[in-house]
């Protein structure tokens, strides 16, 4: 196994890990700027006024896109262990 393998498999799980994150973090993000833009007009100041919508988008972000994270992570998962035998010759 070469440094350049190995960088290239970090390089890859550190993409899938972005990607698989990406959803759920945006959906939080976008969520809690409004709440927050809201709070600033209103001058409401209340700390758990964010937390049940962030959560009822956070878990509708999950349903919509857990299918596909699922499938990015087999896949990713399976070119790992596909990956092996010519990982184990290489050494």
């Amino acid at each position: 196994m070469t440094d350049t393998q190995i960088i290239h498999i970090a390089l890859q799980t550190m993409t899938v890990a972005a990607e698989l994150g990406a959803p759920v973090l945006l959906t939080a993000l976008l969520i809690g700027f409004t709440i927050s833009l809201f709070q600033s007009a209103t001058q409401i100041q209340e700390a758990t006024l964010s937390f049940v919508p962030k959560v009822v988008g956070v878990g509708i972000a999950l349903l919509l896109t857990g299918n596909w994270m699922l499938h990015q992570i087999v896949s990713f998962t399976t070119m790992l262990y596909a990956q092996i035998p010519d990982l184990v010759k290489g050494a």
